[in-house]
Order: C-alpha cells, then sequence, then structure tokens
C-alpha cells in the first residue's frame, strides 16, 4: 500500500462527461464500475433526465422504486445489485437529493461518496440544477469519499480504500475541478489537524508549509524563537517557553499574475496551537483528548493559501500561521504574568488556558504595522462558549465591517460552511480591564466568553477591515457523518476560497 502524503491527500481521479449516459456506460467494464443515481422528494421521485437515462441503460425506473422503495431523505443511500443480464450496469446506488437545494446535493454527494468507497470506477448522473448544485454535489462527493489516514507500520497510510475513478455526466469541466480543489484543501488542513501532537509540533508544521509553498509557488518566511524574540513577539514567546518545541510564525504569500501595489491584499490568520495541555492552569484530561487539532486555523490558513494559484484568486493573499504548544513546565507562563506583545501592547495573563487569542494577538498587530492589509480575518478554535452558543453546525462571525461580515456569511452559505454573526458588545470591554497592563486576556466569569476574546483581538487589529471567525464548534467532528469526518473537520477553507474567489 502506497505511504499517504498528507499534503496531497488521496481522492478519486474526477472527470466529465458530456455524452449520453448509455454510450459512458458503453465504454465501461461493469464489473468495475457503480451508477449513482439521484432521486428527489415528491410525486415522481426522477427528473426528466435520469429517468431518460435509466431507461436508456437497459433498467426500468419505476420498477427500480416500487422494488426497492428508496429513501429520497438528503444522503440517504439504497445499493441495488443488478443481475447479470445485458445491463451494463452491476451495481446502482440510488441516493436520496431530498429538495436538491445545494446544502442537499453536498449531503447526498457525501452519501454516495461513502457508498461508493473503494470503487474502480464510480458513474454519477448529475441532477439538474445550477454551478452552486453541482459544485455541491462534487464537494461532497470528495469528501464523504475520504477517510482520515492512519499511521499504520511506521508510516501514514489511506484511512480506506479509496475510489479510483469518477465520472460526473453533465457537470461542467471547471465546476468539477474548482470544487475538488476547494475540497482538497479542505482535506489538506483535516490531515494537518489530525496528526497527532508526537508528531505534530510547530517545527513540523513550519516545514510542512515550507513544502506545501515550494509546491504551490508560495513565498514562505519561518520565524523562529531567535527573530521572535528579536522581533519582540512575546506572546507567541509567552505560550511557547514552557514546551521543549520552540514557538514559531510562518508567513505565507500569494499574488495573482500582474498584480501590483493596487492589488488588494488580504491577510488570513491562523490559531496554531499544535497541543494545548491548558498550560499551568491544566484541563481536565478529557479536555485534552481532541487538543492535537487546536492547530486547525493554522491548517485552514495554509490549505487555503496552497489553493489560492490553482483557483486564480484575484486578490494577494497574506497568510500568518501563530504556532505553539501550550505546555505544563517549570518554565511555562503564569497567571498574573505580564505579556508585551509586537508593536508594544502589555496584556496581564488572567488564564493560561485561554493561550490562542495571545498568540493571535502578535501576528494581528504584526499584520496591522507591517503588511499594510485591506482586509484581515482570523480564524481560530478559539473558545468553549462559541461551541456552547452554536453547537457543531456553525460558527461565529464578528467584525468590524458590515459588508465584511455579510460578504463571509454569504460564502458560507455557498460553501455549506454557516457562519452566525456575533456582535462586539461595548459594554463588555470593560471586563478586560487590568491594574497592571493595558489590557487583561480574559473577562471575569459572567458569559460573554466568545465576545470578550473577539473585543480582545480586536485590540491589535488597529482600524483596519477585520473578522474573526470562532470555529471551535464546528471545527471538530465526533463521528463520521455528512461531509465530515471524525476528527478536525477543515470548516472555513472552502468558506474562505469561495469569499477570495469572488473579491476583486
Amino acid at each position: 500500500m502506497p505511504t499517504e502524503d498528507l499534503l496531497a491527500p488521496t481522492v478519486a481521479s474526477w472527470t466529465t462527461s458530456d455524452g449520453p449516459l448509455a454510450d459512458v456506460l458503453a465504454d465501461s467494464d461493469p464489473t468495475d464500475l457503480a451508477l449513482v443515481v439521484g432521486v428527489l422528494a415528491g410525486d415522481d421521485p426522477w427528473d426528466v433526465r435520469t429517468r431518460d437515462a435509466l431507461t436508456g441503460a437497459g433498467l426500468d425506473p419505476d420498477e427500480l422504486v416500487d422494488t426497492h422503495e428508496p429513501s429520497t431523505a438528503a444522503g440517504a443511500t439504497t445499493v441495488v445489485r443488478i443481475p447479470r443480464g445485458q445491463q451494463p450496469v452491476r451495481v446502482l446506488v440510488m441516493v436520496g437529493l431530498g429538495d436538491a437545494t445545494p446544502a442537499d446535493l453536498r449531503v447526498a454527494g457525501a452519501g454516495a461518496g461513502r457508498a461508493t468507497r473503494g470503487r474502480a470506477l464510480v458513474v454519477l448522473l448529475a441532477p439538474s440544477s445550477d454551478e452552486p448544485g453541482h459544485a455541491a454535489l462534487v464537494e461532497g462527493g470528495v469528501l464523504g469519499g475520504w477517510a482520515p489516514s492512519r499511521w499504520t507500520g511506521g508510516s501514514w497510510q489511506p484511512g480506506a480504500e479509496h475510489t479510483g475513478r469518477v465520472v460526473v455526466v453533465d457537470v461542467e469541466p471547471d465546476v468539477v475541478d474548482r470544487a475538488l480543489r476547494r475540497a482538497v484543501a479542505t482535506l489538506v488542513a483535516r490531515n494537518l489537524a489530525n496528526t497527532p501532537s508526537n508528531i505534530k509540533n510547530p517545527g513540523w508544521m513550519a516545514r510542512q508549509a515550507r513544502e506545501l509553498g515550494s509546491r504551490t509557488g508560495l513565498d514562505v518566511t519561518v520565524l523562529d524563537r531567535a527573530a521572535l524574540a528579536a522581533g519582540g513577539f512575546g506572546g507567541l514567546l509567552a505560550v511557547g517557553q514552557g514546551s521543549a518545541t520552540p514557538p514559531a510564525l510562518v508567513q505565507l504569500g500569494y499574488a495573482p499574475e500582474g498584480a501590483d501595489a493596487g492589488t488588494p491584499h488580504v491577510v488570513l490568520v491562523g490559531k496554531g496551537i499544535t497541543f494545548d495541555s491548558g498550560g499551568l492552569q491544566v484541563k481536565p484530561a478529557e479536555g485534552m483528548l481532541a487538543m492535537k487539532t487546536d492547530m486547525s486555523g493554522s491548517a485552514i490558513v495554509l490549505a487555503v493559501l496552497a489553493a489560492c494559484r490553482d483557483l486564480a484568486v484575484p486578490v494577494r493573499v497574506t497568510g500568518l500561521l501563530a504556532l505553539a504548544e501550550n505546555m505544563v513546565s517549570g518554565s511555562a507562563y503564569r497567571p498574573g504574568d505580564v505579556v508585551t506583545h509586537y508593536g508594544g501592547t502589555t496584556t496581564e495573563i488572567g488564564n493560561t488556558d485561554a493561550e490562542g487569542r495571545i498568540v493571535l494577538a502578535d501576528a494581528l498587530a504584526y499584520a496591522d504595522a507591517e503588511l499594510d492589509p485591506d482586509v484581515v480575518v482570523d480564524v481560530a478554535t478559539l473558545t468553549g462558549a462559541a461551541r456552547v452558543a452554536l453547537a457543531r453546525t456553525m460558527a461565529p462571525v464578528y467584525s468590524t465591517d458590515d459588508e465584511l461580515s455579510s460578504q463571509l456569511r454569504a460564502a458560507g452559505e455557498t460553501a455549506g460552511e454557516t457562519l452566525w454573526p456575533f456582535p462586539l458588545v461595548p459594554a463588555y470591554r470593560q471586563a478586560l480591564e487590568s491594574d497592571v497592563a493595558d489590557i487583561n486576556h480574559i473577562g471575569p466569569s459572567v458569559g460573554g466568553g466568545s465576545i470578550t476574546a473577539a473585543l480582545f483581538l480586536r485590540e491589535f487589529v488597529g482600524a483596519r477591515r477585520w473578522a474573526h471567525l470562532d470555529i471551535a464548534g464546528p471545527g471538530r467532528s465526533d463521528v463520521d457523518s455528512g461531509v465530515h469526518g471524525k476528527g478536525g473537520t477543515g470548516f472555513g477553507a472552502r468558506l474562505l476560497l469561495r469569499w477570495l474567489e469572488g473579491l476583486s
């Protein structure tokens, strides 16, 4: 079995065909083939194209429904074994399309992907839809057909036998290609997030950034501990000082062809805590189990930057990965310490387990002072309060600019990664007052923990247009279901790519 490349996830080869389904099937070996068709809710489960295609393949659509009673619920699958005969199909997968909205089609694609894992060839007859619907179907198929890699025999191996080839009938090739690239970016973020922390540390993440940057034409700069100290990145140094592996700040740069000084510039900042013990205010044991994914924000930013060139993103994009390991030791930072961030702002440490905002503060201040961005967006598994408020299906978005918030939420709806607007409540700012520093990084336990965290981060972005995505809820999944595999989800990668693709 080949070793898995975490930066190039194993997925099927996706191609398209505009020929009649009967011709596509006639050119295929039926013993290697699974045909996937969609089943609609309503009186007639078949759209006209699907009914005609099934008939052309020698199958009776009405008999299939009467005999097998397939569910029309989005993502539900019914697998039918076709007896040997004249039909060019041995395995038929009927997948529920629900109401055939893009959201339903994405879930349907994921169901079909799971049902056909390991097949040499899958022919997917796309239902009648537009670009968002077809893109959602392909994204779902890629994500559902993937399983997390496993560390076996001293190397990474694919988590499940993957499908060899998928032929999508009646979808534009560019729609399939772009959807595939967005989905693969999500899988890159998942692979990085799911890597165990005894393998993954700040140095390891920096090496992955260099490698992926080399493959995709990004400019990559890594600030190590000495450079951080010389530059005054006190937040990263404080959080990382308790670990045997030092912190780092990785800067990634992408510019579209023909970019000049007038090309808009976006900075994406990702939280990169490669393991979070809580520091001296240590987490309970069960609270640490998922903490290898606490660097998901940095994985998402890296994956997004790596996809920008292939998707021809029209703006300049800089990625900042704020990398550290928050550990317990005699050199760990303490509650009550005062940290001096990049640019000179001082923070009183209120809780060592609220380390994410400390490393983000350095990166945001650096972006504001040195990179001259038009827009700054950070993404982080930041607060349990966000997960309590919105559970696992959506993430809060905070912003200093209503138009930016609306753009991100619209991109999230298109990508199937829902954001919900949360307020930056001015009255809550007083909870961050400090007697000994410019600010305390965590307010009293009076609720609104996600809001006060966002208010803290706002202090470091100056007057920039800024948004903060707190993905603590949807950034992880406890089950392999829908478009998510168990573990890190990569939530935000497709959202950010959709948003960036639409900028000019």
